[in-house]
């Protein structure tokens, strides 16, 4: 059975950077006894931090003195939340400061695709009972914009809505001529596909919009979408009566219409990456070290040590505090732990991979976690949760740390290609093929075997190629 430590031991090291410091930032609100280190010209060294700090929470003195640091935290708290005073400590009130900033910088939260629509309602005037109708199909569309029942359908779903206007019989059913009515003022609004019933009937409507004669456009999105997109030009040509040259020139005409007319709304966040692995280059050597300037340097709040140290044994408030000191100390090795286990492992990581950083992803060697695991002594499990959800910034730009981890094919010569590098070679053949005769399955087979002494099935080569969304011989073709 697992200890509450090394249970938390386990979830930090899982953590990355800007969860950690978020973690850290949590710990620091509801743990009195710890502190951050305030970066100063006269503040010691990391390294020295932290070993003083381990001496003094493997002391049993400290220890007993945990209760009495728990309630000086907590005096500290009611001190700074409704008194006058404030914290008495290096940082004067940076914590605080920092929780407010935190706060003042966290993203709002992401609307809705139906509540970034709702709100373009307030630019159509409607009667209110229009208005709760269109409500209604606003919520009735999918994530692409499209509503998949009929109106006939949606007439009966949709609730009655008693607006106490008398000139529109608001107890009456809803019909679908007012679906109809509503669903073209949205249209007006917000774009001409909204509220179609699949990707055939968005193109048509916005084609209906189209300057000039489009009757061969669409006559191929009636009848011949799935000859688009499976690229079969020949047959478009054959079936519409026209020459492939006017089937491309029509076919520019299609590209710029919008599939999906709810794109530009929904919750669409930006993620941002941190690497929480730094791997750079001097002088040809390559340097591994980890993010560190996220990471707050905590400290052991001297206030409460004081109080601690000045309070006497059986004193019913160093038991108390002893919980909060033993929480710190536990937190406090956690995190040592994960970025000593972190880096241990990204250098076992980057020594493999130094092809990879010399010359790029097509020398990525093959690479499992228990090989790693066996040079670091952890367990597997160990590896797999300290590379979860983590980065790397290298010479060769930033890459989960997961990407460095591959099985591979042992080729001819008895060298083992990772299976990123051979998809680095499958990306370069298709790019460089003859694109009026693209490559098949089996020519890139073959290729990779002379070109570079790799020998995989084509049933490889496809697993590979939808993995890396290439597309088939016959759709990838051109005609011009």
């Amino acid at each position: 059975m697992q200890s509450p430590q090394m249970i938390q031991a386990m979830k930090i090291l899982q953590l990355g950077t800007l969860d950690l410091q978020e973690r850290i930032d949590q710990e620091l609100v509801e743990n009195p006894m710890l502190e951050e280190i305030q970066e100063s010209s006269d503040s010691p060294a990391e390294d020295g931090d932290r070993d003083t700090l381990e001496r003094e929470s493997n002391d049993p003195a400290d220890r007993e003195l945990d209760g009495v640091a728990r309630m000086l935290d907590d005096l500290e708290s009611l001190q700074r939340d409704f008194g006058d005073g404030g914290r008495t400590s290096s940082s004067d009130g940076a914590d605080g400061d920092r929780k407010l900033q935190a706060l003042a910088n966290a993203p709002s939260v992401p609307k809705t695709m139906a509540e970034a629509l709702s709100e373009e309602l307030a630019f159509i005037e409607l009667s209110p009972r229009k208005r709760a109708i269109a409500e209604f199909l606003i919520f009735s569309l999918d994530e692409r914009g499209y509503l998949v029942e009929g109106l006939e359908s949606l007439a009966e779903e949709c609730p009655i809505v008693e607006t106490g206007e008398s000139e529109e019989s608001p107890h009456e059913s809803v019909t679908v001529d007012e679906l109809t009515w509503v669903l073209e003022r949205l249209r007006g609004l917000i774009h001409p596909a909204l509220g179609a019933q699949g990707l055939r009937e968005a193109l048509l409507l916005q084609i209906d919009l189209l300057d000039g004669d489009h009757s061969i456009l669409r006559s191929i999105v009636e009848g011949h979408l799935e000859d688009v997109q499976n690229n079969r030009l020949p047959r478009i040509a054959k079936a519409v009566g026209q020459p492939i040259e006017t089937i491309l020139e029509v076919l520019e005409h299609l590209r710029r219409l919008d599939p999906t007319p709810a794109a530009e709304y929904g919750e669409s966040v930006a993620t941002t990456i941190v690497p929480d692995v730094l791997v750079e280059e001097d002088e040809g050597e390559f340097i591994v070290r980890l993010e560190r300037a996220r990471i707050p340097r905590l400290q052991l709040s001297p206030t409460y040590r004081k109080m601690l140290e000045q309070s006497k044994r059986g004193d019913g408030t160093r038991a108390w505090l002893k919980k909060r000191l033993e929480s710190a100390r536990w937190f406090i090795d956690a995190i040592t732990q994960r970025q000593s286990t972190l880096e241990r492992i990204a250098n076992v990581i980057f020594e493999r991979q130094r092809p990879f950083l010399e010359k790029g992803p097509g020398s990525l060697q093959t690479l499992r976690m228990q090989e790693v695991a066996d040079v670091v002594k952890v367990h597997i499990s160990t590896v797999s949760r300290a590379v979860s959800g983590k980065y790397a910034q290298t010479p060769r730009g930033i890459f989960p740390l997961k990407f460095f981890f591959s099985g591979g094919t042992t080729a001819d010569s008895g060298e083992v290609a990772s299976q990123v590098s051979i998809q680095q070679h499958m990306k370069e053949l298709v790019a460089n093929e003859d694109k009026q005769k693209p490559l098949s399955d089996e020519e890139i087979a073959v290729a990779l075997k002379e070109s570079a002494n790799i020998q995989i099935a084509r049933r490889t080569v496809s697993k590979y190629r939808k993995m890396l969304g290439i597309a088939s011989s016959s759709q990838r073709r051109s005609f011009t």
